[in-house]
């Protein structure tokens, strides 16, 4: 079951053509991130210190099916896959508020937990794999076991 987010589009979101911003999708997107984390009860602050760990977005791509403009309502989606020990992904489907058939826009992040002392991979800690599972697409999540 995904996560969903609500948003409007506000006038600093667009460009000098009306429309979102390309990069602000992704913005949009990692408001997504951080209301479904702070849903999962994750707190917010302490996530984002980076004292031990780190999740860092290693890739994200956007594709647009039709403009979105200020004031337009958003329902943004959102659900997870982990793709490795320490690695997931965030796949988004952004719908006008009105319209859940048809997508606006659909994106992917790829995050990637490292400890922040060595810079290396590290297995995601229990909090992220119950945060995964809470937002996971059942339908495509493997039974496989996952390595690095």
């Amino acid at each position: 079951m995904p996560f969903v987010y609500s948003r409007t589009i506000r006038f600093q979101d667009t460009d000098a053509a009306g429309v979102v911003y390309f990069a602000n999708v992704l913005s949009i997107c990692h408001e997504a991130y951080e209301a479904s984390l702070a849903a999962a009860g994750i707190d917010l602050k302490t996530f984002f210190s980076g004292s031990e760990i780190a999740v860092p977005i290693v890739h994200a791509s956007v594709d647009f099916f039709k403009p979105m403009f200020c004031g337009d309502l958003l329902a943004v989606h959102l659900h997870t896959t982990q793709t490795k020990a320490s690695e997931f992904e965030i796949h988004y489907r952004l719908f006008g508020d009105s319209n859940l058939e048809k997508a606006l826009s659909q994106a992917v992040t790829r995050h990637v937990c490292i400890e922040v002392k060595t810079r290396s991979r590290y297995s995601l800690p229990n909090f992220m794999h119950e945060w995964l599972h809470h937002w996971a697409d059942n339908q495509t999540a493997a039974a496989s076991p996952l390595t690095d």
